[in-house]
């Protein structure tokens, strides 16, 4: 290797790039997995940086290690928290089911620089960086942390932003009065705006599902060391580390209570993908509603407009296709099928005293919350905003079979059901058929006024207004 330098560590020597902070435990985890060149991303990275200096600070404040050496820990924890060394985190993440490999690419980084800062050697990466730690309680600890951190900073507020657009269109849309659909079949009228009430409440539903998951994650693994005994660790090392990290991220961690079952399995985080899952189901039925409303524009439903946002065919002119429906619809499918990778991770990888696919169902996860922050945050902006209500949802009402729903109570439901059925076959109107049954013209605009069976608490076919 050109321009390298030799390193050591408990299994000999190997060459690194010279200008690298990582060591020979790193150097040795690059060779060994070179399976797809994904590593984990910056908020994993962050994550660990965040926990190495919370560490770093403790271990100061317990006099575990010197203030000195705890200071340039610490800082130099805090630049690889702030991104500033990610080039130094080369390991794939189809590596050691524990991510001991990052761990201690993690240790040997932030050693280096905490000596290039002190002017010395005497920062050790394990003796001083991983002190009152192991791979096994950090790892999963990062995992909650930085899947808490995505939830909290950037799904929340992208879910947040799509109900705001699902509630003011809900408002616009209010006024409009269309037929309903069940099993896709004509069902009685209404508002379009109360479908899109529907969508919003979906979306209300999903920010309590996301917060959900945040509680999921808030119990950290920190503390445990290697098998859940905590040993090599003062017994106020973790709260103390979840303290400082609650007060940097606002997140309300807390040392877990069981460290057996936290390092053991991955039962928080198939718990917390879940909820992103149930998100995503949601989403892909809105994102689908729209998508066939907007069908057309002649030979569709066509009730509602969808933004033009490209041209939608090489050789049909004048073509536009839903393609931010679809966009959405192929990453909820993504985060669905995330969601079994994540269970196979939970469930296949828990061995004994220690889940081995933790950097799997880490970034998987990470992946999840991504896909959905960007899907929902698009959604809004691209599709939702742009909506316009065409003249076609209005248009059908009066020719609608399950009018005849109205006349039930006055007439009955079987009188009712064949009114339906000669209409359907006629193609009649049920006005003009139930006219032919003695109604009187008041009675029947009383009764099949559409605004009387869209109004909620009310009755189908209540003749009160």
């Amino acid at each position: 290797m050109a321009d390298s330098r030799t390193v050591k560590d408990s299994m000999g020597e190997m060459k690194v790039p010279a200008d690298a902070l990582y060591g020979a435990s790193t150097m040795r985890a690059v060779q060994n997995f070179p399976i797809s060149g994904i590593r984990f991303p910056r908020r994993f990275i962050r994550a660990l940086g965040l926990i190495k200096q919370a560490a770093a600070e403790v271990n100061g404040e317990l006099g575990l290690i010197p203030p000195e050496l705890a200071r340039a820990i610490a800082q130099a924890a805090g630049e690889v928290a702030e991104g500033r060394w990610d080039a130094e985190f080369p390991i794939d993440i189809y590596q050691t089911g524990s991510g001991t490999s990052t761990n201690t690419n993690a240790n040997e980084v932030i050693a280096t620089r905490a000596n290039q800062i002190l002017g010395d050697g005497e920062v050790h990466p394990n003796d001083h960086v991983n002190k009152c730690q192991s791979s096994n309680d950090v790892i999963p600890t990062a995992i909650h942390l930085s899947s808490g951190l995505a939830i909290k900073e950037e799904l929340l507020p992208a879910l947040g932003r799509l109900q705001l657009s699902l509630d003011t269109k809900a408002e616009q849309f209010m006024p409009i009065i269309k037929t309903g659909r069940t099993h896709l079949q004509d069902a009685t009228p209404i508002r379009l705006g109360q479908e899109f009430k529907g969508y919003a409440g979906q979306l209300e539903e999903s920010e309590r599902r996301a917060e959900q998951a945040l509680a999921d994650l808030a119990e950290v693994a920190l503390g445990g060391t290697a098998v859940g005994t905590g040993i090599n660790s003062h017994p106020e090392f973790a709260a103390r580390v979840c303290e400082r990290l609650s007060r940097a991220t606002g997140l309300a961690l807390r040392e877990s209570s069981n460290h057996f079952h936290a390092q053991a399995t991955l039962d928080a985080l198939v718990s917390a993908h879940a909820r992103l899952k149930t998100i995503a189901v949601s989403l892909w039925k809105i994102a689908g509603d729209l998508r066939l409303m907007g069908s057309g524009p002649r030979a569709g439903i066509g009730e509602l407009n969808l933004p033009e946002v490209q041209p939608g065919s090489s050789i049909m002119p004048g073509k536009v296709n839903p393609v931010i429906v679809e966009s959405l619809t192929m990453a909820c499918a993504r985060v669905i099928g995330n969601d079994l990778t994540v269970t196979l991770c939970g469930q296949s990888g828990s061995f004994f005293e220690l889940n081995v696919m933790m950097p799997l169902g880490g970034v998987t996860a990470l992946e999840s919350i991504s896909l959905l922050t960007n899907s929902a945050n698009n959604f809004a902006a691209r599709c939702v905003d742009g909506i316009e209500a065409t003249a076609r949802g209005p248009e059908t009402v009066e020719k609608g079979l399950m009018l005849a729903t109205a006349l039930a109570p006055v007439l009955g439901y079987d009188e009712a059901a064949r009114i339906a059925k000669e209409a359907g076959r006629s193609g009649r109107t049920i006005r003009e058929l139930a006219r032919e049954k003695g109604l009187d013209e008041a009675t029947l605009d009383k009764v099949l006024d559409p605004a009387t069976m869209v109004e909620p608490g009310l009755e189908g076919g209540s003749t009160s207004g």
